[in-house]
């Protein structure tokens, strides 16, 4: 079977996370700049995926926060410019897929398992041919070195450890 070659459309993709912010809110983040390529087979089943971010395009509608994120409590972005995942796996679960990987923040490096939502295959008036999926997860900030927290006078942390990912990503097929 021949193998396909796919990259990120950046201009229809997102790369999300949410963070619980005093306990009671969401606060959500992207970053705005990202790369990413995947090597397929027809129906994408044992994918080969690799994603690069970089760390000081994080954007949460917030000066004053995206620049704590980007200072050594959080991203380092100076001595660590870009986050980066490789997929390990990628096993299909009914019309959806289970993705295993290493992600790397902040110099460590860690499996993840992400649920993909696989959303289809169309072709766009220009004639490329596109996919879509929906990624998913979970992953303690923590474990990767970003540890920086305070506590409130009511005694609870001012950012949860658990951080949700999201991903709305099309790729394009690469002629």
């Amino acid at each position: 079977m021949a193998t396909n070659t796919w990259a990120i459309d950046p201009s229809h993709s997102e790369i999300q996370f949410k963070v619980k912010h005093l306990v009671i809110t969401t606060v959500t983040g992207h970053f705005e700049e990202f790369s990413g390529a995947v090597e397929a087979e027809e129906g994408f089943e044992n994918a080969s995926i690799s994603f690069e971010a970089n760390t000081a395009s994080i954007n949460t509608k917030s000066e004053q926060r995206d620049g704590h994120l980007k200072s050594a409590d959080f991203f380092d972005v100076e001595q660590f410019p870009t986050l980066s995942f490789k997929s390990t796996s990628f096993v299909k679960d009914g019309s959806d897929f289970e993705l295993n990987g290493d992600l790397t923040i902040k110099g460590v490096t860690l499996p993840v398992t992400l649920e993909v939502d696989f959303e289809g295959i169309a072709t766009d008036p220009w004639g490329n041919v596109k996919a879509g999926f929906e990624v998913k997860g979970k992953i303690n900030r923590k474990d990767f070195g970003l540890t920086w927290n305070a506590i409130t006078e009511a005694g609870s942390a001012l950012v949860s450890e658990e951080v949700k990912l999201v991903a709305n990503i099309q790729l394009v097929k690469q002629a």
